[in-house]
């Protein structure tokens, strides 16, 4: 396996050296697209948010200003990635409004019906089965509670397909499987947006 392949491996779950340098470039390379996800955020007060694979914890951060009233738990199940969003967020940590650990999306370790907003940015590629994490989710948030997921690949653009190829475990998923998904798991409402010019999708479901 040559290096370049090696290293974009790392997306998947960032480890060692390698995995320090992804995750660094992970905060401010995905920012366009995150915050262009938020923008269809609907309107809601949550008070318990879950960033669901959070990489390097921007947008953790983002959820924490974006909700000052909420408590944001941040998970990742890279320690590299736990680290850097812990560093990252430190401030927000140090006054009560965030938490950052390790965990599984497959087997969430978080009170069931307590969240009102779930957040998945650029993560679902590499979840071990959309129903199964879906449901996962669908178990943590309260009667009503909304979870958006953030690609920014349809799941047909050539060059995420090309990436999918050179990644271990990763599957790019169009907004037809997630929404599948979503309903197989329980969520019942769910909306979706495509970027004009990008091939960015934003998937919104509820509860």
């Amino acid at each position: 396996m040559g290096l370049y392949k090696i290293f974009i491996n790392q997306t998947r779950k960032p480890e060692g050296v390698l995995g320090k340098m992804m995750v660094n470039g992970m905060n401010g390379g995905h920012a366009k697209m995150a915050d262009w996800g938020m923008s269809h955020l609907p309107e809601v007060s949550p008070l318990q948010i879950a960033e669901l694979g959070c990489g390097g914890g921007r947008n953790a951060g983002e959820l924490s200003i974006r909700y000052p009233q909420a408590k944001v738990v941040a998970v990742d199940y890279s320690e590299v990635s736990v680290a850097k969003a812990t560093e990252y967020n430190k401030e927000k940590i140090a006054s009560g409004k965030m938490i950052v650990q390790q965990g599984d999306v497959s087997n969430l370790r978080l009170p069931e019906e307590s969240f009102d907003l779930a957040t998945a940015f650029e993560t679902i590629y590499f979840w071990p089965g959309l129903e199964k994490c879906f449901a996962q989710v669908n178990k943590i948030l309260r009667s009503g509670g909304v979870f958006m997921i953030v690609n920014e690949s349809d799941g047909t653009d050539e060059a995420s397909l090309k990436y999918e190829k050179m990644i271990d475990g990763m599957k790019c998923h169009t907004v037809e499987k997630i929404e599948s998904a979503l309903r197989s798991a329980g969520f019942s409402e769910i909306a979706s947006y495509h970027h004009e010019s990008k091939p960015w999708i934003t998937v919104v479901a509820y509860k």
